[in-house]
């Protein structure tokens, strides 16, 4: 299933070039992440309170296909690639109609407060297939 999130662009979102600077699609992709956790019923807030586990993103793999100016809308897409016991992958685009402008591929860790990797729960799993 992918996940879409609309985005405008703003001025804050722009360099002198008048584009977008590069490192806000980071910013997109994330909140299009959150979004989908929130759209397949995860309350991160929960997880940290009562299990005591975060996600963290371990790794970014990411390719600038195109540029993004002022006032465009956007849409950021969210698929979830595989799910292990302690991390997933996703694959994100933001898109401006068909046209890719961005695309990634993110490692995402479920890690203790204390910042050692622990497995994810096996009902969090299940809700992420």
């Amino acid at each position: 299933m992918i996940y879409s999130l609309p985005v405008r662009v703003y001025y804050e979102d722009t360099d002198m070039a008048g584009i977008v600077y590069y490192a806000n699609y980071l910013r997109y992709i994330e909140r299009g992440r959150s979004e989908w956790v929130r759209e397949v019923g995860l309350d991160q807030n929960v997880m940290k309170e009562r299990d005591g586990i975060v996600f963290a993103v371990r790794r970014v793999e990411a390719d600038y296909l195109g540029a993004a100016k002022l006032d465009d809308t956007l849409v950021v897409e969210t698929q979830v690639t595989s799910v292990t016991g302690v991390r997933m992958v996703m694959e994100q685009w933001v898109k401006r109609g068909e046209q890719v402008l961005f695309h990634a591929f993110v490692t995402v860790v479920c890690m203790t407060l204390e910042g050692a990797p622990t497995r994810l729960p096996a009902n969090i799993r299940q809700m992420l297939h």
